[in-house]
């Protein structure tokens, strides 16, 4: 059994991404992505904005990390060649687990990264969380570049699509219902 199969024709990835309400990814595409890709790094207070957008919970222990800190650990990130270490470089900055690192990457590289999100997870077959691992975020990674590709997206794209079609089909997912990560 493959590891991951989009619950929707894959012809209508651009359709569901148009149902996406963009509007609330307004900062982090305008201005946090933009910055890192061109400078290299984040900000402290454009790490805070992106790991705020991508979800709140942690926002306190995301607070904890001093300035320097954050521009280094973002900075070895975009740095390296090592996709290992890309991803979990940046989870020794506190409050950020397997989502928010992908999130950093997915706004943040000049290569396309998506989005490690129990929603994106769920249109790929995945009725419930898996344990998120380098493993799983690798496979999950050239699933989802070799996806966008053959369908002539980007990444956003897609992963607007796979949130759209699961947060309309799987319905509402409240924090109770959703392992903390």
């Amino acid at each position: 059994m493959p590891l991951f199969t989009l619950r929707f024709p894959a012809d209508e990835i651009a359709a569901w991404a148009a149902r996406y309400d963009a509007s609330i990814d307004a900062e982090v595409e305008g201005e946090v992505g933009p910055f890192m890709r061109r400078e290299g790094y984040l900000t402290r207070d454009h790490f805070l904005t992106l790991a705020r957008w991508k979800s709140p919970r942690p926002g306190p222990l995301c607070a904890r990390n001093e300035p320097g800190f954050v521009e280094t650990v973002t900075r070895a990130a975009v740095a390296t060649t090592d996709e290992r270490f890309r991803i979990e470089v940046l989870r020794l900055l506190q409050g950020v687990d397997w989502p928010t690192a992908s999130a950093i990457l997915h706004l943040g590289s000049t290569e396309p990264y998506p989005l490690l999100d129990v929603r994106a997870l769920w249109s790929l077959g995945h009725d419930t969380k898996p344990p998120y691992t380098f493993d799983l975020w690798w496979a999950y990674t050239t699933f989802t570049r070799g996806l966008a590709e053959a369908q002539g997206v980007s990444m956003r794209t897609l992963d607007r699509a796979l949130w759209k079609f699961s947060e309309d089909h799987q319905g509402r997912l409240t924090p109770a219902a959703v392992p903390a990560p």
